[in-house]
């Protein structure tokens, strides 16, 4: 796996094809009881991205992005938890294809933080049985970033713990 989180890009928007490109691998993930309780906001206007470090500690970046998408999670589609979970599963399928098809990306939290998640709702206007899980911020890589080895066995146990 070469997937690396990049907060650098160098100017130029995606194409509002490879956009839906991502969505589509996003909706795609696997969810609980096949509720799919994901939505997302597709942002490309400079202005907005630019609020959202007022607000968002790690979100430095968007400025200079060249779109993100903002990952929520419907509750009145799923009432459980397992929103999260769905959702987590769709930002991860958009990390890898963003990265099969050259773009760069970054997962920025919204939830749990209540803080963020009011914030990021009042900026996006969005309904109260709507939660914000996080905002992906896309872009072309300023500069390459080698992969990282991240597997380590003495993480992993066989058939018992």
């Amino acid at each position: 796996m070469t997937r690396r989180s990049i907060r650098r890009y160098k100017e130029g928007k995606i194409p509002e094809e490879t956009i839906t490109t991502l969505l589509k691998a996003a909706m795609a993930a696997p969810s609980a009881h096949n509720k799919q309780p994901w939505r997302f906001i597709v942002v490309d206007d400079p202005n907005i991205l630019s609020k959202v470090p007022e607000y968002h500690p790690y979100s430095k970046m968007l400025p200079n992005a060249s779109h993100a998408i903002v990952v929520l999670g419907d509750t009145h589609v799923q009432e459980t938890d397992f929103w999260v979970h769905d959702c987590s599963a769709a930002t991860e399928n958009l990390l890898i294809a963003a990265h099969d098809l050259g773009q760069r990306a970054v997962w920025l939290g919204d939830h749990p933080h209540e803080d963020r998640i009011e914030e990021t709702k009042k900026l996006f206007g969005v309904p109260d049985h709507v939660v914000p899980l996080c905002i992906v911020s896309l872009g072309y890589p300023q500069e390459p970033k080698p992969p990282r080895e991240n597997y380590d066995p003495a993480k992993i146990h066989r058939n018992h713990w």
